[in-house]
């Protein structure tokens, strides 16, 4: 049995077990979040495709709110003396899927 989600912007296809990472959801470690955007179930009752979203749910525990690897920005305009460095580091949540309800 999997689904597919739709969670900060992205879509995710998910099993029960399965650790995740998506987008920073605001939740704390040890809470339970429930991603309610599905767009698709397959399941031994068989398949459902959302028009755009079917009726289910899937519940995860928080496992950890991290960030990513530092992303360097450089940008520079030669023989012009121009040089602006920066940095980002994406947050984002570690999720385990527990169950899937249709």
């Amino acid at each position: 049995m999997y689904a597919i989600v739709n969670t900060g912007g992205k879509q995710y296809k998910v099993q029960e077990g399965q650790t995740i990472e998506v987008e920073k959801l605001p939740a704390d470690v040890g809470s339970e979040v429930v991603l309610d955007q599905v767009l698709f179930v397959n399941s031994d009752q068989g398949v459902k495709v959302g028009n755009p979203l079917v009726q289910a749910k899937v519940t995860c525990e928080v496992l950890d709110q991290a960030r990513d690897r530092k992303v360097v920005i450089f940008k520079h305009k030669k023989r012009k003396d121009y040089r602006r460095k920066a940095g980002h580091r994406q947050p984002y949540t570690v999720l385990r899927v527990k169950a899937i309800e249709v």
